[in-house]
């Protein structure tokens, strides 16, 4: 099998599966238990948070473990317009967002809050300017996502929170990092986010598990899940530690080689990209700016077919977003493609496996068996 739907999931590396699997069979102990076995357990967690704030370029007490990006979304919109009661009412996010973030804000919608949706340009990025042009004082929250995972661009986060705050000092940004962590550089003391989700399993850690930084500018936050007061209040329930130890042990071994990884990917991105523009009839959609996702149509030959032939040969790629089945791209959508082309579209995502063969494989594929079917 040759798996280029990375932006879907990836394969859980050996560090990632080594320690889960110790911490199903050896140090399985709750790590709020006060004996010496859960003292342990506890000791362990600290380390894995640590690791996790070590790629993430953050303070290990600022990062919170949820059960995984989406909750890390829905804590972010639904915490911070908890924050601000009825103080402000005004949210800025992107028509490209994560359903994850697009579902939230249309709750907060139904709830009397307004919402102002950023249009992406034809490239599939949300510029500065727009985001200036809808600042306002009672904006309260801004949520614009790092990178987007069908088209791979990626949005100036960094000048975007500078602006927020320079314009609405109170207002809180947040930023879907998912699809940018261990994929485009960055640091959480640096961005200037004051809030980012990013999740193990597009990292080759396991599903099930990730993680909110909260900045020390938010000295307060409120909690999404209430309980027995874990994660120092901030997120109650047991934490899932083969999980959140899975993830600490991929976020290690991906930082090792993170800057080496990405460059590799880009060069192939780069290189699939001047290929397939060669081909009649193949179109690239958006600007795939990030090292590991591409969109591209082939239009007169459906999205399902394309994929259809492509596992035929025994290669995954995606419609789009894994987690809008059935439904055409609201990303491409928002970027104005034509049907055909939003018909015909399909994601290639890499990761730090991928091999130059097997991209070989897929323009093969692609030139001789689905460009016939136009």
């Amino acid at each position: 099998m040759i798996y280029l739907d990375n932006s879907a999931t990836t394969k859980p590396c050996k560090e990632a599966v080594a320690a889960m699997t110790a911490a199903l069979t050896e140090d399985w102990g709750n790590p709020s238990a006060l004996y010496s076995f859960g003292i342990d357990a506890s000791k362990k967690l600290r380390s894995a948070r640590a690791q996790v704030a070590a790629a993430l370029g953050a303070e290990p007490d600022r990062v919170f473990f949820t059960s995984g990006g989406t909750e890390a979304d829905n804590w972010a919109l639904l915490g911070s317009a908890k924050r601000f009661g009825k103080k402000n009412r005004h949210i800025i996010t992107t028509a490209i967002e994560h359903h994850a973030v697009l579902n939230c804000a249309k709750e907060l919608e139904a709830q009397g809050y307004e919402v102002t949706y950023l249009q992406p340009d034809a490239s599939g990025t949300v510029t500065l300017d727009a985001l200036k042009a809808t600042l306002r004082k009672d904006t309260f929250l801004v949520s614009v996502m790092m990178v987007n995972n069908e088209t791979g661009a990626v949005m100036p986060i960094s000048q975007m929170a500078k602006l927020t705050h320079k314009l609405c000092p109170d207002a809180i940004f947040h930023t879907d990092a998912v699809q940018g962590f261990m994929k485009v550089p960055f640091t959480a003391k640096t961005l200037g986010a004051d809030l980012i989700s990013i999740s193990s399993h597009k990292i080759h850690g396991p599903k099930g598990v990730g993680a909110l930084y909260i900045s020390p500018r938010l000295k307060s936050f409120p909690p999404l899940l209430v309980g027995g007061g874990q994660e120092n209040g901030y997120r109650s329930g047991t934490e899932a530690t083969p999980a959140i130890f899975g993830f600490a042990s991929a976020c290690e071994s991906v930082n090792k080689t993170f800057r080496e990884d990405i460059s590799r990917e880009k060069a192939m991105l780069n290189t699939l990209v001047d290929t397939l523009s060669q081909l009649d009839g193949v179109v690239i959609n958006g600007c795939h700016e990030a090292p590991h996702v591409l969109s591209v149509s082939v239009p007169g030959v459906l999205t399902q077919s394309s994929i259809n032939i492509l596992q035929d040969a025994g290669i995954c790629v995606s419609a789009g977003s894994a987690c809008a089945k059935g439904h055409r791209s609201h990303t491409l959508t928002a970027m104005g493609l034509s049907p055909e082309v939003m018909d015909s579209s399909f994601r290639i995502s890499l990761c730090r496996d991928t091999t130059q063969q097997e991209l070989d494989a897929l323009v093969r594929v692609i030139k001789e068996e689905i460009l016939p079917r136009r």
